[in-house]
C-alpha cells in the first residue's frame, strides 16, 4: 500500500475539498541503509524517526493531509517515492536525509531543490550518491519510463520550480532560528527524488552523521522536536501563501 497514514484511499484525490497535502519521504530504507555515523548511527533509522515526528506535528495542526512514502524499514525506488507524492496530488514533498562527508568539521542542515546544473560540487556529489540508491535492489536505471522522460524533456514546470524555491527559502529561514545551518544552506542539484513535474519538492539534510556533534543532535529528542517544529512552521507559512488572499484555502 502506498497509503501511509492520513485519509484512506490509494488513487488521486481530485475533489474540490482537496486539503493542503504534504508527503514526507524518509530517505533510504530496507537493503539501502544510507550513510553510517561515527558512532554507528544508520541514516535510514534517523530519517524514519524524524519523519514520523514531523508527520505527527503536521497532522496535529489539523489543516493538512499528511502521508509518508514509507513508515517501516522498507526499500523504495526513487521513482516510487515520486509516484506516491503524485498519487496523493501532494502540494509539497519533503525528503529527509542525514548524510556523511569526508570533511569531519562540516556540520549543519542544508535544504536542496532540484536543478539540472548543481549549485556547487558538494551538491553534485551528494545528488550522485543519493541517485545510486536504486542500485541496491539490483535494478538497472531505465529511462524508458514515460514519467521520467517527460521530466527530462521539460525538466520541471516553471511554476513547480518556483514553489520549490519559495518553500526552500522559507524553510531555511525557519530552520535558522532553531538548528545550525551549513554555509550557503540553500543548494540545488539533480536529485531524482525531487523531479516530480507537478509537486514542489525539497530534500532536507538534517545534518552530517560524519560530525560527532551533528550525530548526537540527530539522536536527541529535544533537537529533533525543535527541527520538526521549524519545518512545520515553514509548511504553515508556505501553505497560507500558496492559498493566496480570498481563496479560503
Amino acid at each position: 500500500s502506498t497509503d501511509k497514514g492520513g485519509r484512506v484511499g490509494t488513487g488521486p484525490v481530485s475533489n474540490p475539498g482537496h486539503r493542503f497535502t504534504v508527503v514526507i519521504d524518509p530517505g533510504h530504507g530496507g537493503i539501502d541503509g544510507g550513510a553510517e555515523g561515527l558512532n554507528g548511527t544508520i541514516e535510514k533509522n534517523v530519517t524514519l524517526a524524524f519523519a514520523t515526528e514531523l508527520r505527527d506535528k503536521l497532522a496535529a495542526v489539523g489543516n493538512y493531509d499528511v502521508f509518508m512514502t514509507r513508515d517501516t524499514d522498507e526499500f523504495l525506488r526513487l521513482d516510487d517515492r515520486v509516484r506516491i507524492a503524485r498519487q496523493h496530488e501532494a502540494d509539497l514533498l519533503i525528503s529527509i536525509h542525514a548524510d556523511t562527508i569526508s570533511v569531519k568539521g562540516i556540520r549543519g542542515a542544508t535544504v536542496y531543490t532540484v536543478s539540472d546544473k548543481a549549485s556547487d560540487p558538494e551538491a553534485q556529489a551528494l545528488a550522485d550518491r543519493e541517485n545510486l540508491s536504486d542500485q541496491f535492489a539490483g535494478m538497472e536505471i531505465k529511462n524508458d519510463n514515460k514519467e521520467v522522460t517527460d521530466i527530462l524533456i521539460d525538466l520541471i514546470r516553471r511554476e513547480t520550480h518556483n514553489f520549490s524555491m519559495s518553500f526552500a527559502h522559507t524553510l531555511v529561514g525557519q530552520l535558522s532560528t532553531s538548528v545550525g545551518l551549513i554555509n550557503n544552506p540553500q543548494r540545488s542539484a539533480g536529485f531524482k527524488v525531487l523531479k516530480a513535474p507537478d509537486v514542489p519538492s525539497v530534500l532536507v539534510e538534517l545534518g552530517y552523521l560524519s560530525n560527532a556533534k551533528d550525530e548526537a543532535q540527530l539522536l536527541n529528542a529535544d533537537w529533533r522536536g525543535k527541527a520538526a517544529q521549524s519545518i512545520t512552521n515553514a509548511v504553515a507559512l508556505f501553505a497560507s501563501a500558496k492559498a493566496g488572499p480570498g481563496t479560503g484555502g
